[in-house]
């Protein structure tokens, strides 16, 4: 950055600097919390580069996400969009514009491909051929789905052109939930030098037992790929039946199923939200919590409550709020609010590429045990 760029020329940094990029890093984290929240994400992206559909290629944003992207090392950005996409990314700087693969959905070779993906999956659900056809050609992320699916691509974003549940209904149209599992959204939340997850911010109304249980698996796997060892609570207006209320049942089921289920992390509940994130109140008036810290992962009673606490600490507490994420997909893709700046979106294509490696690395272990037990 021209920052690290101007203390080294100007002598502020003392030392000798090896490692410029580390330096950066070190710079950026000092300036923005959440880059040091993030930073395990990045290292591990430019560790193991991945292949990354940025689907909205024409969005000026998009664009910009993908140079830095690229520039930064992380990875390959796959521009969806028309061959002005090349004018474009020259206008913004790039040399070599045909360094960067644009699929155009009109006319790749791959549209057929795609097509008979997608139809292969719905023509038994009310979908004719030409129907996709035209989806394919005319929107962008149904393309972008297919091609993610057909394995084109490790990963993929979208979200800046058009609300974030049409965006998730047009993704699952191509790809499917993983097994047993409902997506879901996660924010993370960084104040006062803490990390806070808040789930499900984004899909499902009033999660069942079996669902809250699957959120708190899965935001916890997420929270540990950020370098955050989990501490999950249950979220309600009452702790521990004080005072009585409604709707906490299955709160209380999905415990006992991770009791069953023997999860590798800590959790409680059902807890109000000031007694999960105040450990000296735990011990105090509940000294039987089973959690050695606050909590850092709040999975919340429903979506309103998980929404409505992200939305107002992002406007009026002046936290730093990512996300909502997505976890739950059988493929990696991260969708971005409308309001996305492209620093936001090479976030949201970092964390999409750290799961495709998380989800590769998955498939070789079972591959090699397998090997092993033949």
């Amino acid at each position: 950055s021209a920052v690290a760029e101007a203390a080294v020329q100007s002598g502020v940094a003392q030392k000798p600097i090896a490692n410029r990029e580390a330096y950066r890093q070190e710079l950026r984290a000092r300036l923005n919390p959440t880059v040091a929240v993030m930073s395990l994400a990045y290292e591990g992206a430019r560790a193991n580069p991945k292949r990354v559909l940025f689907a909205e290629g024409e969005e000026p944003n998009v664009l910009r996400a993908a140079i830095a992207f690229k520039e930064a090392g992380y990875g390959t950005p796959v521009l969806v969009g028309r061959e002005d996409v090349y004018d474009m990314l020259k206008e913004l700087g790039v040399d070599n514009p045909r360094d960067y693969e644009v699929l155009n959905s009109r006319n790749s070779p791959l549209v057929g491909r795609a097509v008979d993906y997608i139809y292969g999956k719905h023509q038994r659900h009310g979908f004719l051929r030409r129907e996709v056809e035209r989806l394919v050609n005319q929107d962008r992320n149904y393309f972008a789905a297919a091609m993610l699916a057909l394995g084109e691509a490790d990963a993929m974003i979208t979200g800046t052109t058009r609300p974030f549940s049409q965006s998730l209904r047009q993704v699952r149209t191509v790809i499917e939930d993983e097994a047993g599992a409902t997506p879901f959204g996660v924010n993370v939340i960084v104040s006062r030098g803490a990390t806070v997850l808040i789930a499900d911010t984004a899909v499902t109304e009033r999660p069942t037992a079996e669902q809250y249980a699957a959120i708190a698996m899965r935001s916890s796997a997420f929270a540990r790929r950020m370098g955050l060892e989990p501490r999950v609570a249950f979220t309600s207006y009452t702790t521990f039946g004080n005072p009585p209320g409604m709707h906490i049942e299955a709160l209380r089921d999905a415990v006992k199923m991770l009791d069953g289920f023997h999860a590798d992390f800590e959790f409680e509940g059902e807890m109000a939200p000031d007694v999960a994130l105040n450990y000296a109140m735990q011990k105090r008036f509940y000294p039987f919590t089973r959690l050695s810290g606050p909590a850092n992962i709040l999975v919340m009673p429903g979506l309103q409550s998980a929404s409505l606490s992200a939305k107002l600490l992002r406007e009026l507490g002046g936290e730093s709020v990512l996300g909502p994420y997505i976890l739950g997909l059988q493929m990696p893709v991260q969708i971005a609010p409308m309001t996305a700046s492209a620093s936001d979106l090479v976030m949201l294509a970092v964390l999409a590429a750290g799961d495709a490696h998380a989800r590769q690395q998955r498939v070789a272990a079972r591959a090699a045990r397998s090997a092993r037990l033949s």
